[in-house]
């Protein structure tokens, strides 16, 4: 129960990231965060024309072999290093 409500408690602080933060950071982000609060990709991929919502759903796609408890781990270990690259507390 610990991993859940420090996964919540980072889940608000990379809500507080700055907006300078590269695509591929929020991207992985969104994939380790879907894995751990839906688990495996459980919709289509969106078409070529949506680009936005294919970058999301391929970066979901990259974690699907993850557990869940990995998935919040990570999530939870790439939070903390963009709020220090940040100059933000951890």
């Amino acid at each position: 129960m610990v991993m859940q409500e420090d996964f919540e408690q980072y889940a608000e602080k990379a809500k507080t990231l700055p907006p300078t933060q590269s695509n591929e950071d929020l991207l992985i982000l969104y994939g380790l965060y879907k894995q751990a609060t839906v688990g495996p990709v459980n919709t289509s991929r969106p078409g070529m024309f949506n680009m936005r919502d294919r970058a999301k759903w391929d970066a979901w796609k990259a974690v699907e072999g993850k557990s869940k408890d990995e998935a919040m781990s990570d999530y939870i270990t790439k939070v903390k290093q963009l709020l220090e690259a940040a100059g933000m507390p951890a």
